[in-house]
Order: C-alpha cells, then structure tokens, then sequence
C-alpha cells in the first residue's frame, strides 16, 4: 500500500492556493472547490477542498520534508511566513520548524534523512 495524498479542508480555496504555491508546491489540478498539489521531492500530493467550518484543532500535524531546513526557513521568512517555531534539532534526530497555514493546520518543515524510516529504535532489524 503507499499513502498517495492527504487533503485537508479550508475556509478559502484561492488564498489557500496561493499560501501552499508559495510555500513550493505545485498546483496540478484547480476547481471551484478542490485543488491539488505535487510535493517537492517524491510521488506524493497534496490537496485542499472548500469547506464551510474548520474544526478549531484537528490534532493532525503535516510533515514536509526539505534537504535544508534552516534554508526552508529562510526562504519562507523572506517571503513573509510567520514562523511558529524556528529550526531546532529533535530527539527523535530529525530537525524540524513549525508554521501555520491560512486555517491554522499545523505544518512541519523537517529534515529526517535516513532516521525517518530507520532510527536507531527501530523495531524490525531489517531497514528499509
């Protein structure tokens, strides 16, 4: 099985659009109400859909992982993001910074390399 998109509702499709263009996605598919994105690196999407309410907190956190962080980062400062939490090096070996989209879903700019499917805890022997 491979996880192929993760879409996620939003209160207003075309500023929404732009927030994740600029951000660096790529728009791949555009309607009324629904749009799709390629992701920078890999064969995943990622798509939004016009929805009337957004819960307060949907407890879901949206990884994207960058070769740079800090490089991500600055970038993004320079484009205007706010950033909820700058570059900071994790427990679990990943470097991550924290912003927030237009609906306040929380994103995840990070760096994992290799630990993100084989830290030293891994449960199987056998990486990946």
């Amino acid at each position: 099985m491979n996880l192929n998109q993760i879409t996620i509702p939003v209160s207003n499709i075309e500023q929404s659009i732009e927030f994740y263009e600029k951000l660096g996605l790529k728009l791949i598919v555009k309607d009324v109400h629904y749009a799709r994105f390629e992701c920078m690196q890999g064969d995943s999407t990622f798509s939004i859909h016009q929805a009337e309410t957004i819960p307060a907190d949907t407890g879901v956190w949206i990884y994207f992982e960058v070769e740079d962080v800090d490089d991500k980062i600055s970038e993004l400062l320079r484009k205007g993001f706010v950033i909820e939490e700058l570059p900071m090096d994790k427990p679990w070996l990943w470097r991550e910074a924290r912003i927030k989209d237009l609906d306040n879903h929380l994103l995840i700019i990070y760096h994992a390399g290799e630990t993100r499917k084989n830290p030293p805890w891994r449960i199987n022997e056998q990486p990946l």
